[in-house]
């Protein structure tokens, strides 16, 4: 900076008056800033942030935790977070946990390893007690996708799936005539997997329906465990006429392995997913599904994060939802 002052024929703090660009600070005519601004192109100024960050007491760094960067839900959610994070001068970096509370921890210990301003998380297994252990440790405000944190000082942004599932099996019955739904759901220790099921259930109970347990099936999120669950159908006496499945990814999955055997979907079951990624229009026949809207989840979760980084929100947690929508195409 000492060097840039120097070819521009003005003072340090002038230098960094305009680089910070700070509306709030002594204004700088325009031909000052144009003589900085071309000391800075023809010297390749970099400014050096972890010394900038120790006057400032500003990283101009956000963190951003996934829980599958393979899974095209979190595509949206996560180029959304940089665009807006970039029109506030900040970076971001992003982890994917792969849904394992191991990895969920290290990415916990990177940050307070390496301090950042802010964090965004998708945390599958984080307890209370790990989010006391983290903030208390960083100083540092965290917002959340998912209704299940209930930190009293963690902001949550949340869809409700288990209403969004009730809806959409009982437009399953009401509307498309289906009796015999089958379910696809994941382990209770992934937090959507309890609530889609007990709007599933719901549904089915205020329908008088019954649930076979033989049409109760479970994968991991992924499109290889929707394939694996079509190989276990394919080996029962009678099918349910209709699969309510708690992703895309595994419903894409089912759907693939079932056309591999030479059965057709929605000839010889119907298929529903969750969640509206991409690929649910592309597949043949297009997945009916739920959308949830991850580009205004995206906006939620890193507007409600500079709400607490610029200091217009206090006090404690915040609860902002997201709606749901169901999403008729032709395989269901």
């Amino acid at each position: 900076m000492r060097d840039v002052a120097r070819l521009a024929g003005v003072s340090q703090p002038t230098v960094s008056r305009v680089l910070n660009n700070n509306p709030s600070a002594i204004p700088v005519s325009e031909e000052t800033r144009r003589k900085v601004l071309e000391a800075v192109r023809v010297l390749g100024y970099r400014p050096n942030m972890t010394a900038r960050s120790l006057r400032t007491q500003r990283t101009q760094m956000i963190a951003l935790m996934i829980a599958d960067i393979s899974n095209s839900f979190y595509h949206p959610i996560a180029r959304t977070v940089q665009d807006i994070a970039r029109q506030h001068n900040y970076d971001v970096i992003i982890s994917s946990s792969d849904h394992q509370y191991d990895n969920e921890r290290h990415f916990c210990e990177a940050v307070i390893r390496r301090p950042v301003d802010g964090v965004i998380m998708v945390p599958t297994h984080l307890t209370d007690e790990d989010l006391d252990r983290f903030i208390a440790l960083t100083q540092t405000p965290v917002v959340v996708l998912g209704q299940h944190i209930k930190h009293a000082d963690v902001d949550v942004v949340y869809a409700d799936d288990e209403k969004a599932t009730f809806d959409a099996v009982n437009w399953l019955i009401a509307e498309r005539g289906h009796r015999e739904i089958g379910f696809v759901g994941v382990p209770d220790q992934y937090p959507p997997g309890p609530r889609r099921w007990r709007g599933y259930q719901r549904a089915m109970e205020l329908a008088g329906l019954s649930v076979n347990p033989q049409f109760v099936f479970e994968g991991d999120f992924t499109l290889e465990s929707g394939r694996q669950v079509a190989r276990r159908l394919l080996k029962l006496p009678d099918w349910p006429s209709a699969l309510f499945v708690v992703n895309d990814l595994m419903a894409i999955g089912l759907i693939l392995e079932l056309q591999d055997a030479g059965y057709n979907v929605p000839g010889d079951i119907a298929i529903m997913g969750f969640d509206d990624i991409p690929e649910a229009s592309i597949i043949r026949p297009p997945l009916t599904t739920i959308a949830q809207a991850p580009v205004e989840i995206g906006k939620k979760l890193v507007n409600a994060l500079f709400d607490r980084i610029e200091g217009r929100v206090s006090g404690g947690r915040r609860a902002l939802e997201c709606p749901c929508l169901l999403i008729p195409r032709q395989s269901a």
